[in-house]
């Protein structure tokens, strides 16, 4: 591609249903997103994007063996995530909030760092961990730039800052586009007493009108065990 993008704003929208299910930590978060544009995220070779919309085969698709939950744990901090399926392993950095109250992502001069929200849940604590990343940047991809050909079924592993690693199984992907953002089902657990984890990363179009992504992709999973 010829050119650059303006840096892209991504809005993680929400509304009082985030207060509802995220409890007193998140009880004024707004989430957003502010990530670079730079190419509409590729997937890797026989795996298809999906787009807005879209939910990978409703969610679980028939035939996928589900392993069953492991119990929470006192996690430590988040320092590295791994997806074998999607070629990713990625240092962690906590994050906060940043002057609009919004998740501050990595810096984007370290596009290949993915973000942890420190005032959540640690990942292999009962509730929804949240780890963001950028998809691209103004020359080449970023750390989440395949996550939306993520499928269910896949593991995801987390290492914390004492060397246990939980260990994550894809139950859910999908693809939210800027106005039917659905806050309960980005934050909060899908079943109740779970360790869950969120990876968020921005999806669909760029628009150049407004220098930002019209969609978010959410790659959901549930602790499947620990070692």
């Amino acid at each position: 591609m010829s050119g650059t993008r303006p840096r892209a704003r991504l809005a993680i929208r929400g509304s009082g249903t985030v207060r509802a299910v995220v409890g007193v930590l998140w009880a004024f978060l707004v989430l957003v997103l502010w990530l670079w544009g730079g190419g509409a995220p590729g997937g890797a070779a026989g795996r298809s994007a999906l787009t807005t919309g879209d939910m990978a085969a409703v969610g679980r698709p028939p035939g996928v063996p589900m392993p069953p939950a492991h119990a929470p744990f006192d996690a430590a901090e988040p320092r590295r995530v791994e997806m074998p399926a999607l070629g990713l392993s990625a240092p962690v950095v906590v994050r906060g909030l940043d002057e609009r109250g919004g998740v501050a992502p990595p810096p984007f001069d370290t596009p290949d760092t993915v973000g942890w929200y420190g005032g959540g849940a640690r990942p292999g604590e009962r509730g929804a961990a949240l780890l963001v990343g950028h998809v691209d940047t103004e020359t080449r991809p970023a750390v989440f730039y395949d996550l939306s050909t993520a499928r269910p079924g896949e593991r995801i592993r987390v290492t914390g800052a004492d060397g246990r690693i939980a260990e994550f199984t894809v139950d859910d992907v999908r693809v939210f586009g800027s106005e039917r953002f659905d806050a309960r089902a980005v934050y909060g657990p899908r079943e109740e007493g779970r360790a869950e984890l969120r990876l968020i990363t921005c999806g669909g179009a760029f628009d150049r009108a407004t220098g930002s992504y019209t969609a978010n992709v959410v790659v959901s999973a549930y602790l499947t065990g620990t070692r």
